[in-house]
């Protein structure tokens, strides 16, 4: 045989091999072999981002240009998403918004996924159609109605299975989900377990028999099933409410290319905004809370900043499989508001927190030392045993979850802690949502003044820890100047005489506080959720309730103008009295323009 024989039974054999035998008798005839090259991944950034990798820090997002605070850096709509079991009734599963004054529409197939219209349940039934059979035949085998719905993290590797195979393993779409970071070979024994457990759920959730069967959607090998796994455990992050509420579960991998800072420069939200072009929704949004400068890297942070290094770090390790070297961690202030006491002279300063290595403690600024040590470490051993609990009581035991945070936090300032440290700060903000949560229909002054006492050291102890426009601060003022413009049902009278005054104030002057609260709020609402959103849906909201608020505040110095001018000598205390009396005169015609009301007040003033 010559070598042009040799050379044509070869190109026969590579022709058959890639276009097939009709092709392959005519070996001279057939085209070359051309392959496009694979389509880039990650093309949702936009231009004023780029992705840089090192050894050290892996992919990372680094600015090419400034980035203004309050800016949106990049948006994007995640491609996989679900709703937690307890949300599916109460929110639409495509777009994530509560239900309308109509209702929701169940899937009248599974009877578990709600809709807000045709078009949403439509737009979701490429992947619903699916996951309704596999919901169907998951209910038929539950052992009871509690575990009838598998669990969102279930659903959710679910959906991303069945995406991949429905876009293709070779599509942008699936390449981006498996470029997705895996700690497999890092794993400790009791996440291979979870790991583990969680795998066998799925393949009984897709009606599979044995991980093998996995191979049609990407997955050949038991250690890919680990990857898939661990890439949804160290990437997922959850889908919120414009006011920060967890909603669900959700994967993006534009989202999961920025790196951890305990301080970070931008922040992750859902702020639903109004101009973004319909069926966007959910839209997950990048937001820089401060200046970004040119080469600089972009951070977000994965955990709560509130607490604590040591637990900012363990939660890191177990959960991420990396330790922190932010600047927060690697150079903490001194002392950390998060673990700090006043000082036992009340000089201003503040003290860290005893230890057990280390009991004595003294305040960094006059050197007094704190006496009683061991009584501020077994409050803070019991505060955190508190704090558990009542987390785990918050659903099932209301009474009891309040009656536990109540104590605690009352032993707790007993120590001295300031408002800022844990576990105080932590069960102040649990205790909170507690009260809104038991608040009475028919609340009374007492009722209404607590909880905005509360509200307030949520406020104080948050602006400690968090930047300026950090999302969870912006709300937290928002939610307490919304507190303050609640209508009073039984405003007490204004003080005189100079004394120390009593916190909420009453009348006029808490609605002046709620005005400056609310206005406080709607500028860090403009840079947590982004300027271009309006502050999203919550600073759109709060920004009508300051107009409500500027006009009732109208309304009632137009009264006491009315009535200074009506009655010119009265006494100061008199005037004093009558404000009171023309601000309930205010909210009993509607918060409204300015009324005349200066007849109304002098006729309840004589009666009195």
């Amino acid at each position: 045989m010559s070598f042009t024989d040799i050379r044509d039974n070869r190109q026969a054999k590579e022709a058959r091999s890639y276009v097939g035998s009709s092709l392959a008798s005519k070996p001279n005839d057939a085209p070359p072999l051309v392959q496009d090259p694979p389509e880039p991944l990650f093309g949702g950034l936009p231009s004023t981002i780029e992705i840089r990798t090192s050894p050290e820090r892996g992919r990372a997002i680094y600015s090419k240009e400034r980035l203004k605070r309050s800016g949106t850096i990049f948006s994007t709509k995640p491609p996989i998403y679900v709703l937690s079991t307890k949300n599916l009734e109460h929110f639409c599963s495509t777009c994530i918004s509560p239900a309308p004054p109509s209702g929701l529409k169940r899937c009248t197939k599974c009877k578990t996924v709600w809709y807000c219209n045709p078009t949403c349940q439509t737009n979701d039934w490429a992947l619903h159609r699916k996951e309704c059979a596999a919901m169907q035949r998951w209910a038929a085998g539950a052992p009871s109605s509690d575990v009838a719905v598998p669990a969102e993290p279930i659903r959710c590797l679910g959906r991303m299975l069945w995406g991949k195979r429905k876009r293709g393993l070779n599509s942008v779409w699936t390449r981006e989900i498996d470029a997705m970071q895996s700690h497999r070979t890092a794993l400790p024994p009791d996440a291979a377990e979870s790991h583990t457990h969680l795998a066998h759920a799925v393949i009984r959730y897709l009606s599979l028999t044995a991980p093998e069967e996995l191979v049609p959607f990407g997955v050949n090998s038991a250690a890919g099933v680990v990857d898939l796994i661990s890439r949804f455990a160290t990437n997922s992050i959850t889908l919120t409410s414009p006011s920060l509420a967890p909603l669900g579960v959700c994967v993006s991998p534009l989202v999961a290319l920025i790196n951890h800072s305990c301080d970070p420069n931008a922040v992750v939200v859902f702020p639903r905004s109004t101009k973004d072009p319909a069926g966007q929704e959910p839209e997950v949004q990048v937001i820089a809370i401060r200046d970004i400068s040119p080469g600089e890297e972009i951070f977000t942070s994965y955990i709560d900043t509130t607490l604590p290094r040591i637990q900012r770090q363990a939660a890191l390790l177990s959960t991420y499989n990396f330790s922190c070297r932010c600047r927060l961690c690697s150079r903490p202030p001194e002392p950390d508001p998060r673990e700090a006491l006043a000082c036992p002279k009340n000089c201003g300063g503040s003290c860290p927190f005893p230890s057990e290595e280390d009991p004595l403690t003294r305040c960094v600024k006059c050197k007094s030392a704190v006496a009683s040590t061991d009584a501020v470490l077994d409050a803070l051993r019991i505060g955190q045993e508190a704090l558990q609990k009542a987390t785990r009581l918050q659903f099932s035991d209301l009474p009891k979850a309040q009656q536990l945070t109540n104590n605690m936090i009352s032993i707790l300032t007993s120590t001295k802690a300031v408002p800022s440290s844990h576990p105080l700060l932590a069960l102040t903000r649990l205790h909170q949502s507690l009260l809104l949560a038991a608040f009475p229909s028919d609340m009374t002054q007492d009722a209404l003044d607590g909880v905005i006492r509360v509200s307030f050291a949520s406020v104080t102890g948050l602006t400690s820890v968090l930047s300026h426009g950090h999302p969870a601060r912006a709300l937290a003022l928002a939610e307490l100047g919304k507190l303050l413009a609640v209508d009073e049902p039984a405003p007490r009278p204004a003080t005189t005489g100079g004394g120390a005054s009593t916190f909420p104030p009453s009348g006029p002057a808490r609605l002046r506080l709620a005005c400056e609260t609310l206005v406080r709020a709607r500028d860090e609402l403009l840079v947590s959720f982004g300027e271009r959103n309006d502050g999203g849906e919550v600073g759109r909201e709060v920004r009508e309730m300051v107009v409500r608020v500027e006009r009732e505040l109208a309304a009632w110095s137009q009264g006491i103008r009315n009535v200074i001018e009506d009655t010119p000598n009265l006494k100061e205390e008199e005037v004093s009295r009558f404000s009171c009396m023309t601000y309930r005169c205010c909210h009993a015609f509607g918060h409204f323009a300015p009324i005349r009301v200066s007849s109304i007040i002098c006729i309840t003033f004589e009666k009195k």
